[in-house]
């Protein structure tokens, strides 16, 4: 594993001799601008193996993406080689459906220090609650950025991260989004403490989400990329576009329904993915 071959992998090749913020954002910036949040291994047959050969193996060689457990995982290894202090966190994921946080950890995501000050980096939380800039751990601050408003606050050592939504300009022939921002203002994404943890600590929640009926990432194929104005997502065969802010507090949503062979070719004209086995959307 060659650090070089992630940061080509990522199309950054600017000065990473400063272990600082402003590089930091820019490789983070670079890392979801390249490596789509994914689950597709999952709908193609294929098994997600939780260490860091195999991820460093699927990401930055066969040039696929990969969910929180892969894409963090493989940002945490390449923050450490370039002399980060990083460490990596649980979440625990709110459900809108249920109205409740998730009740065990089933998200990664990482602490960086820099000069006194620890920052959240999460690179693969995907879709439209995916921050573009490493936030500062600071409770009750609006911290705005292009996606939107970003907040945590602390409550009794646990962080609650959530997000101001913006409303959604849908033209007349497009699907309707199914996520409404009307239903309110502020979007929970999830609660996490300062609690170091191992990869190893995820191992069983990487095989649970593989094989359980019951979570989205099994009942749905998602594919998620952040652009330089917006996002795209193909979940299923709906393909979405956002562009951000495209009229004042209002994004741009733009959705089609897709064909197979429409699918195939999208993932590779606006994800750069190109399948080795077949995909059941």
């Amino acid at each position: 594993m060659n650090i070089q071959e992630y940061l080509m992998r990522i199309s950054y090749n600017e000065s990473h001799k400063d272990a600082d913020l402003l590089t930091l954002t820019v490789i983070f910036q670079h890392h979801i601008q390249a490596i789509p949040f994914e689950n597709l291994s999952m709908h193609c047959g294929e098994t997600i193996e939780l260490d860091l050969q195999s991820t460093y193996d699927k990401i930055v060689r066969k040039k696929r993406g990969g969910w929180c457990l892969e894409s963090n995982y493989l940002l945490f290894w390449a923050l450490q080689e370039l002399g980060y202090d990083v460490c990596i966190l649980g979440g625990n994921t709110y459900e809108p459906a249920l109205k409740a946080y998730s009740a065990h950890i089933n998200h990664i995501l990482l602490k960086v220090g820099i000069k006194g000050n620890s920052y959240i980096v999460d690179a693969a939380f995907g879709g439209a609650y995916q921050a573009w800039q490493p936030l500062m751990l600071i409770s009750g601050k609006d911290q705005p950025q292009v996606p939107g408003i970003f907040r945590f606050t602390e409550d009794n050592s646990t962080w609650y991260f959530e997000k101001v939504k913006r409303k959604h300009y849908i033209p007349k022939e497009s699907v309707p989004f199914t996520d409404n921002p009307q239903l309110g203002n502020i979007r929970k994404i999830y609660t996490f403490t300062l609690q170091p943890r191992h990869i190893n600590d995820f191992q069983e929640l990487n095989a649970y989400l593989q094989v359980s009926p019951d979570n989205i990432l099994q009942k749905k194929s998602i594919c998620s990329l952040q652009t330089t104005e917006g996002l795209y997502a193909l979940v299923g065969w709906t393909f979405t576009e956002v562009k951000y802010n495209y009229m004042d507090d209002t994004d741009l949503v733009q959705s089609t329904t897709l064909t197979d062979e429409e699918v195939e070719k999208t993932l590779k004209d606006k994800f750069n993915i190109v399948l080795e086995n077949k995909l059941v959307p």
